[in-house]
């Protein structure tokens, strides 16, 4: 006869009497004390487990240590987000896709409208001419060590990787103004800046871009145009892209924009290869609904003798050894063949009209004339667009020649800036850290605005007006700027006719900033109670230095 399962009633047992059940108060007594020895005891063993699992982990990351090195340990712990020592596929994504080149499946732009075969489109070429080697002021072959193998992604970038593109006019929805602004000049963000000189600045030694997401994916692409590998954030301020309206009638928008972008031009074996060209700029004319494009162009200015910035790395670490040079871009530029056009036409009941010619040519359309109700001149609008990018604009920099004449006329001192690179565009590295500090300080902008007429200029520019023979006036303004000049940024404090009244070099001036007061001997350059910030005293005490010595000098 089998035994009765727990939870089964068996038949009555002849056996002695079960002993009587232990009063409440008891039971409940001797549960308590069985639940607290249950815990206590899982307690002991989560410990001991814990201190089992903490020893295998240190010794897995002992072993990860001695066989990655410390960097490869950090590129591992930077991938390993759950710190299980182990790399997961989809820890692993992000990488695949940079190595592979993989963009993202969808975009919003892809979620948010399905594709219409009804929808516009419209051809964009691409009209690229390499940067001139004989641009580049220090990187001639042989010149300070430098070998073609380093320069070898920028010499074999001669064409545009994809010279014409197709794209739907839905995918410029990104360049519409935000809901409500509809201000003319009023900048808007598309891609908001997300470093400053508080943040620093992203890695130097990165090869691939992390996928492009949401307003990202339409300028990636298109700059993708050039080459493979566009960073849609630069690794340095100001970051992003930053738009403002121009033009508006009943249908349409002028947006004109201005995007910060950089490529990076080697692959491994190889180390990391940086163009970052001044700033992109260009217009679009579109539909208020994103539906039609009448016009589209960008392109990288071309007008001044250097508009690209290069550095490269001569190892993998962040701590390698960086070289920096500076070019000439002649072309680089993206622009619409023609507004877009549906490629079927199709009637109220959606039968198909007419449809794009077997050769591919696009329909042929005949488009109104659109009537501005409202506009803004390029010039005032790319103003605008500075300011917003870099907030020292908001005192006026005249060319070069043109300052010295109005301090002439106003009978004021010249605030110049003399440096290697452009100081308003991401060309140049040089006076980076001047206009992102002192340049854009509230006292500092309210001095210059009353007592300074400022200019800043390239040095390449100033030789070529000191080698001009043609205007004996201006070769004297360049010569006497050209002697106090000094690698990289020179910033001088002169009287209407050239005289340099008052200087100092970007690296003193940095140096000096960086000291404690009291070790600062030089008094002309001591810190002033009034700031809290040393740079902002310092400069402030070159200006009214400068202002000192200066104005007994200037005629009445």
């Amino acid at each position: 006869m089998g035994r009765a399962r727990p939870c089964e009633r068996g038949p009555p047992s002849p056996g002695p009497a079960a002993p009587p059940a232990p009063p409440p108060r008891r039971a409940r007594a001797l549960a308590l004390l069985g639940a607290l020895l249950a815990a206590a005891a899982a307690a002991a063993a989560a410990q001991a487990y814990a201190r089992h699992t903490e020893a295998q982990a240190a010794a897995r990351q002992e072993s990860a240590l001695k066989a990655l090195g410390t960097e490869g340990l950090f590129l591992f712990s930077s991938l390993d987000t759950d710190r299980d020592m182990y790399i997961s596929p989809e820890e692993f994504r992000p990488i695949a896709e940079k190595l592979t080149g993989a963009t993202p499946t969808a975009s919003y732009e892809e979620e948010e409208l399905p594709p219409d075969p009804s929808e516009e489109t419209l051809t964009i070429e691409a009209r690229f001419q390499p940067l001139l080697p004989e641009s580049m002021t220090k990187s001639k072959d042989g010149f300070l060590g430098v070998s073609r193998l380093a320069l070898s992604g920028l010499r074999n970038w001669t064409t545009a990787a994809s010279p014409r593109a197709v794209f739907a006019a839905r995918h410029f929805r990104p360049f519409l103004p935000p809901r409500g602004q509809v201000e003319l000049g009023e900048p808007w963000w598309i891609i908001p800046s997300e470093l400053s000189v508080f943040t620093g600045y992203l890695s130097n030694n990165r090869f691939y871009p992390p996928p492009p997401k949401g307003k990202e994916v339409i300028i990636h692409r298109l700059l993708s145009m050039f080459h493979p590998r566009p960073f849609v954030k630069t690794r340095f301020a100001p970051q992003g892209a930053v738009a403002c309206l121009t033009a508006i009638s009943d249908f349409y928008y002028t947006v004109m924009f201005r995007i910060h972008a950089e490529f990076q031009l080697s692959e491994p074996p190889d180390f990391p290869f940086w163009f970052s060209p001044g700033q992109f700029t260009g217009h679009i004319i579109l539909s208020k609904d994103a539906t039609h494009v009448r016009d589209f162009r960008l392109f990288v200015p071309n007008h001044r003798s250097l508009n690209v910035d290069m550095e490269w790395l001569y190892g993998a670490s962040e701590s390698s050894n960086m070289e920096v040079d500076i070019g000439y871009i002649p072309q680089m530029e993206l622009e619409a063949t023609s507004p877009s056009v549906p490629s079927v036409i199709l009637d109220e009941d959606g039968n198909m009209i007419d449809s794009r010619l077997p050769s591919g040519e696009p329909l042929q359309f005949v488009f109104e004339e659109i009537k501005w109700q409202q506009e803004l001149s390029w010039e005032e609008a790319a103003r605008r667009l500075e300011v917003a990018m870099y907030p020292f604009k908001k005192v006026t920099y005249l060319p070069f020649t043109e300052a010295f004449a109005q301090a002439q006329a106003k009978n004021k001192l010249v605030h110049s800036i003399l440096l290697w690179g452009a100081l308003d565009d991401q060309s140049c590295g040089s006076g980076r850290t001047l206009r992102e500090t002192v340049l854009e300080s509230s006292p500092i902008l309210a001095l210059l605005n009353e007592s300074f007429i400022s200019t800043w200029s390239l040095v390449k520019e100033l030789e070529d007006l000191q080698n001009n023979q043609e205007n004996p006036s201006h070769k004297k303004l360049a010569d006497l700027h050209l002697e106090k000049y000094s690698f990289p940024v020179e910033m001088m404090l002169c009287l209407p006719n050239g005289t340099v009244v008052h200087h100092i070099n970007a690296n003193y001036f940095l140096d000096i900033t960086s000291m404690k007061p009291e070790d600062v001997e030089n008094n002309v350059f001591s810190f002033s109670s009034t700031f809290e910030d040393p740079s902002t005293a310092t400069y402030m005490q070159f200006l009214k230095e400068g202002l000192r010595r200066g104005l007994p000098l200037l005629q009445p």
